[in-house]
């Protein structure tokens, strides 16, 4: 009897430590459950005066597609005299915005951010799969974004603009301290308006304040562990017509392919993997 007890308890040891979760800090915990995303069934945008598509009974997720398809917000698509409008609104907004589901060259990264100049729009990776993706307005001709690579700094629920100090900026995000650039909500006209940072809607600026993470530091002056990679990259035509408008003639006009992605991590990978395993020697501390 003694006997029984004792296998029986070294099967309970066995089956607990199984169902440990695994103490190996360099493993990615997924911070968002990653659905299976709707397709549009058939692909295609027409031009409809704002007025005549206000008037629709459309839901809040038609919406949504809408105002990101026209990189602007529900206070400023009504300023817009004509907008594109998807041929059929039945898919996840991801499949409306230019960004690939998948990207295996990254699946080594646990969290990243692409910003994508020529398309204003954003994307927001972990381990190579699509968590998150959106509109942007980012900076204007005369104050552009500077391209390259950044990391999260700090961030603040609101916070005033070192611009302008009657600017508040919510759910901000800092990714060049010196220079002062972030990502925060804040209106989206529907093209690039900003003095340099990135601007985005209040949901999408939310998500991406909780789920990027900022620095670790060391004392006041020094950084221990980086937060999470943003490349911002492309170009934008600043003198000719919205990028999106050319939807109307190929849907795919604005696609940013796999091998896009690859080309602008390439220089940066070796970087984004040493800063994101000195952040998991930081939380092993």
């Amino acid at each position: 009897m003694r006997k029984i007890k004792i296998i029986s308890l070294l099967i309970l040891v066995c089956f607990l430590n199984q169902c440990k979760q695994p103490d190996d800090k360099n493993t990615p915990v997924k911070t968002k459950i990653l659905k299976k995303r709707v397709k549009p069934a058939f692909e295609g945008y027409h031009y409809e005066k704002t007025k005549d598509w206000a008037i629709k009974k459309s839901s809040e997720k038609e919406q949504n597609i809408v105002m990101a398809v026209n990189r602007t917000d529900k206070k400023n698509i009504a300023k817009l005299d004509s907008i594109i409008i998807p041929n059929d609104l039945g898919g996840d907004v991801e499949f409306y915005l230019p960004f690939p589901i998948s990207i295996p060259f990254i699946n080594d990264i646990n969290k990243i951010i692409f910003f994508s100049y020529p398309t204003q729009s954003f994307a927001a990776y972990e381990t190579g799969e699509l968590a998150y993706a959106g509109q942007t307005n980012m900076g204007r001709k005369a104050d552009p974004t500077p391209t390259g690579l950044y990391y999260t700094n700090w961030k603040a629920e609101q916070t005033t603009s070192t611009v302008n100090d009657e600017w508040d900026l919510k759910w901000n995000f800092n990714i060049e301290n010196k220079l002062g650039i972030g990502f925060h909500q804040y209106e989206l006209p529907g093209y690039p308006a900003s003095h340099s940072c990135l601007r985005l809607t209040e949901k999408d600026a939310v998500f991406l304040y909780n789920w990027a993470d900022e620095w670790v530091l060391f004392n006041q002056d020094s950084v221990n562990a980086k937060g999470t990679p943003v490349i911002v990259f492309g170009a934008y035509p600043f003198d000719g017509a919205k990028p999106w408008m050319e939807l109307i003639n190929n849907p795919h006009a604005l696609d940013i392919t796999k091998s896009i992605i690859e080309q602008q991590v390439q220089p940066f990978k070796s970087d984004i993997l040493l800063q994101q395993q000195k952040r998991s020697a930081s939380a092993i501390k």
